[in-house]
């Protein structure tokens, strides 16, 4: 990680230099191109981004409307369902100017140096996580004229419908897995997350087409199994080593700091929602103690925590509990998981056996539905561990609770997808997409005064607003087939 750091800061800012001024005609203060590789690293920093998205689009909106976590503070706007354009918009608002704009000059700079393959596929996988992101979110976007301003001149690029987006990244992530071999990389450790192992982005791509795929259940089933059965057959992730994440370290602020914990670091309202909590509670589950915390003492005894309840200010809380001492609640655990330095995750190998388990309810597919739940439960656990030793959940304990919360097929599809709820925690984006597409967990909206949904649970974010000004032509022809900009408005695979 150290590398990265100086592959940002000096070849990214600052730029490259010529060394040997064997050609003085060169213009020395004229940067030459930044190696291939750092660009991968920068790119994979700016997927897992910054304080900004994070805390808007990530935990304010997202973690509360999936009752992950909750707060009184007004601002938080996600946890009432109210509407601040600018928060709501802030993941369009980033990625577009660096994950983006990064991953396009890097597939053209690979194409022009004539790179192997196996470069190639592995940018051309990051491209389709940071447009997944982007397109479940928004709906429209886009997508196959975006990132060019300078490469093509393109500045007012045309929002692809997202039927299109879906059909091209499906395709992207089956040619890709077709370039990737066993061997390593010639990213080499430049590549932040799996050190060039073919291997495993090979198996990336097909847990990400598997996650895709299932995202049609309802607009196209046909098609969900048909991509669903096309992934299980090229290899999905095999173990927790897998996993799909960026590694932070404790700075530089901005660069290789953990966004998240960023957040938790700047703000001090965020408490674990009841909804989370009692979940946990009620199934004796070992990781609350890990993810919770009392935030008057730190104490982590599961049955002294409490959870806040979702849709307040503080005048509702006290009406409600009685309660207006906020210090009293759970929050996310300070001492453990909110660090600059943990892992942001992007897909675990948890969620996967989770899809695995669905596609055998759904379809017969991939095995044993009960195996693949039990697996991810037990995954989902065991990853903790990726936040150091006091994430460390003992086998035992996770045996006991395998035992108390056995599989049941007459629930399968509920129970399937509500411990893939659990197992997200934190990554709200995919929290948010497999909500919509299953409705599970069942979650019970607020319907905290002045809210903009009518009291139902938002289905997307917003716009930014400087499009309607800057790309009025492509907005509109977005809002026209999609339709309003707003909260409550569906996106293609998330049909009623």
């Amino acid at each position: 990680m150290k590398k990265a750091i100086y592959i940002l800061l000096f070849a990214l800012v600052l730029g490259a230099c010529d060394e040997g001024f064997e050609d003085l005609n060169v213009n020395p203060l004229k940067p030459v191109q930044v190696n291939a590789a750092n660009k991968l690293t920068a790119a994979q920093l700016f997927a897992s981004s910054e304080r900004y998205d994070n805390w808007r689009a990530g935990l304010i909106y997202q973690s509360t409307m999936m009752q992950h976590i909750a707060t009184t503070a007004g601002y938080w706007d996600g946890d009432k369902y109210t509407w601040n354009r600018g928060y709501a918009s802030s993941l369009m608002d980033r990625y577009y100017g660096n994950a983006v704009k990064t991953l396009q000059d890097l597939l053209f700079q690979l194409d022009t140096e004539e790179a192997p393959d196996e470069m190639k596929a592995i940018a051309r996988i990051m491209r389709v996580f940071v447009f997944s992101r982007l397109t479940d979110l928004y709906g429209d976007v886009p997508y196959s004229e975006a990132g060019l301003a300078v490469l093509e001149g393109i500045t007012k690029p045309r929002y692809d419908p997202q039927s299109e987006i879906y059909a091209d990244m499906l395709n992207e992530l089956q040619e890709s897995a077709a370039l990737l071999g066993s061997g390593t990389s010639a990213f080499g450790d430049a590549d932040i997350i799996y050190n060039g192992d073919q291997a495993k982005w090979k198996r990336l791509a097909h847990s990400l087409m598997l996650r895709l795929g299932l995202r049609l259940i309802k607009v196209d089933p046909a098609g969900a199994q048909s991509w669903a059965t096309t992934a299980i057959a090229g290899g999905v992730m095999e173990s927790n080593a897998d996993i799909f994440f960026v590694p932070h370290t404790p700075g530089p602020a901005g660069v290789n700091q953990n966004g998240n914990g960023e957040v938790f670091l700047a703000d001090g309202n965020p408490r674990l929602s009841k909804t989370f909590v009692d979940f946990m509670q009620a199934g004796n589950d070992p990781r609350l103690p890990i993810l919770g915390a009392r935030r008057s003492d730190g104490d982590t005894d599961p049955a002294n925590l409490i959870g806040f309840p979702n849709g307040l200010d503080g005048p509702g809380l006290l009406a409600l509990t009685g309660e207006e001492n906020m210090d009293n609640y759970a929050e996310p655990n300070r001492s453990i998981i909110t660090g600059v330095d943990a892992p942001m995750i992007f897909q675990t190998y948890a969620e996967v056996q989770f899809m695995l388990a669905e596609a055998n309810v759904r379809w017969g597919l991939a095995g044993d539905a009960e195996t693949h739940y039990n697996n991810g439960v037990r995954a989902a656990m065991e990853m903790l561990s990726l936040y150091g030793d006091a994430g460390v959940i003992d086998s035992a304990d996770i045996d006991t609770y395998l035992t108390n919360n056995p599989y049941d097929a007459g629930n399968a599809l509920e129970q399937i997808n509500t411990q893939y709820w659990a197992a997200t925690f934190l990554n709200e984006y995919e929290t948010f997409s497999n909500w919509r597409r299953t409705g599970f967990p069942v979650l019970v909206p607020v319907n905290f005064p002045g809210n903009v949904t009518n009291g139902t649970i938002p289905r997307r974010l917003s716009y930014s607003e400087s499009e309607q000004t800057n790309n009025p032509e492509n907005y509109a022809e977005a809002i026209a087939r999609q339709g309003p900009d707003e909260l409550t408005t569906r996106v293609w695979w998330d049909v009623q």
